[in-house]
């Protein structure tokens, strides 16, 4: 990967600064961003404990990944997009009655188009997904081709498809006709799903690196080093408008169109979208690709804070030709990203409550967390939470706005089989901030192969406390999730 400094590819040091402070100001959890230009990386940093060689986890970004092995497929003669999806699934259609589900095309599932809601298979927890895709009894029903509606598990399905016609992984596929030629780490996987297939929809692990030269290649129309490695008809029109995806009408970054599981933004451009904040943003006609990995889960402003800002202060200040070297901008900007590190809890580090609570006892009335004591044992620079539930004793080692890592206590969730129970304990980052004099939080992020925020409070009142736990994760912590009440033993 080549590097050079922003302003030999006409973009100001100044604003890329302005937007990473931008980002920092909004309180996102961001975890990188890299910004390339005419194929040279001209910005590249991490938020401490991240760094390059981390593998992320990329949520709906997959998706796009999908949508290119398709493209394999239907180039070496394996596939038509126009092709009923009952051609390959008749087995698992044979009790579905409705006939759009049966007529579905290929295309139409690229293009989010289906005929049916989807599921939640994560509450259902089949035996098999693919299955459980197809045996969807919603009564709500229409022409597939003619409405926008997100439809993750119909491209979980395309996933699998893959799969079947491919008799490979979908990694191992991707990597024999793809990621080997273009230089994707060979550390890349992707986790499982119940029925055996690869989580297509949600699960590719890679670097954020590995995500760059995807994206790359895709915004190249699918050439490599002047070899024409997919097909430039069909990249063509998976970045372009296939379908409308607004229905009110709206502009925003996000209602600009639906191609072939890739999203069209502003200004011509189109993005790889996954949950939390997972982008490879395209900008063709700027030549410039921005990667953005974090976990923003449950910020619904966030992801238009960070493309709206991304267009304003780098795509459209960007000029076509170089500008001078700003060595002190330079300078700035780097010191600036140096000190960059996960975001933590704010507030304050002391309270006076600490005298009253510490290493004291409450007993929790019955509630549904399970959980039935709590106790603070504080130190000068943070603490540990000590609680009781279901599984037995638990604590939980935090500190006063900074973050401690360590591993969530909890036992059982899911490893590389999602909704399977696992015998792994996610790693996270841990942080507590009094925001009253009465008020604690404390922050829970997973940064595993799983990423979830569990925001825990603690109001105390004489002998009282009021707990508040609010779970952002999505198909764990759910035993941490609701209120309880407790007093003092």
């Amino acid at each position: 990967m080549e590097f050079c400094t922003p302003e030999k590819t006409g973009i100001h040091s100044e604003n890329i600064l302005e937007y990473i402070k931008i980002l920092e100001q909004s309180r996102l959890a961001t975890h990188n961003v890299l910004i390339m230009r005419g194929g040279k990386l001209l910005y590249e940093a991490y938020w401490k404990p991240f760094d390059v060689d981390f593998k992320h986890r990329m949520y709906s970004v997959t998706k796009s990944f999908v949508a290119i092995a398709i493209g394999f497929l239907e180039q070496e003669g394996k596939l038509s997009l126009d092709d009923k999806i009952s051609k390959y699934y008749s087995e698992e259609l044979k009790n579905q009655s409705d006939q759009n589900m049966h007529n579905q095309t290929i295309r139409h599932m690229l293009m989010m188009s289906t005929a049916k809601r989807e599921q939640n298979w994560f509450a259902a927890k089949p035996e098999d997904r693919v299955e459980y895709y197809f045996q969807n009894d919603n009564k709500e029903s229409r022409p597939s081709g003619t409405i926008f509606q997100y439809d993750s598990s119909g491209s979980f399905v395309l996933g699998a498809l893959v799969e079947k016609l491919s008799c490979m992984s979908l990694i191992d596929y991707l990597r024999s006709r793809l990621f080997n030629k273009i230089g994707v780490s060979e550390g890349a996987y992707c986790l499982k799903c119940p029925g055996g297939y690869s989580w297509g929809d949600s699960a590719l692990i890679c670097t954020p690196r590995d995500l760059m030269i995807v994206a790359q290649f895709i915004m190249n129309k699918g050439r490599w080093n002047g070899e024409q490695i997919l097909n430039e008809k069909f990249v063509t029109e998976a970045t372009s408008k296939q379908i409308s995806n607004t229905i009110l009408n709206d502009n925003e970054y996000s209602t600009q169109g639906y191609g072939y599981l890739i999203w069209k933004t502003f200004d011509n451009s189109f993005f790889f979208n996954g949950m939390g904040c997972q982008f490879a943003i395209c900008v063709p006609d700027k030549d410039i690709i921005m990667v953005y990995n974090a976990d923003n889960q449950g910020k619904d402003y966030a992801k238009k804070i960070i493309i709206d800002n991304f267009f304003k202060l780098i795509v459209r200040t960007a000029v076509d030709e170089e500008l001078p070297e700003n060595y002190d901008a330079a300078k700035e900007l780097a010191d600036y990203s140096s000190q960059l590190k996960l975001l933590s809890t704010y507030g304050e580090k002391k309270s006076t409550t600490v005298e009253k609570i510490n290493n004291r006892t409450y007993r929790l009335e019955e509630n549904a967390m399970g959980i039935t004591k709590i106790r603070f044992e504080f130190n000068e620079d943070g603490g540990i939470l000590y609680y009781s539930n279901a599984q037995g004793d638990k604590e939980i080692r935090f500190s006063m706005c900074e973050n401690v890592f360590t591993t969530f206590p909890q036992d059982g969730y899911s490893d590389e089989m999602a909704t399977v129970p696992g015998n792994r304990r996610y790693k996270c980052a841990v942080s507590a901030a009094w925001i009253e004099e009465t008020h604690l939080t404390v922050k829970v992020q997973v940064i595993d192969i799983y990423f979830g925020v569990l925001d825990m409070h603690f109001g105390f009142r004489d002998n009282l406390v009021g707990v508040q736990m609010i779970k952002t994760a999505e198909d764990f912590f759910n035993e941490y999730n609701g209120f309880a009440s407790g007093v003092l033993i």
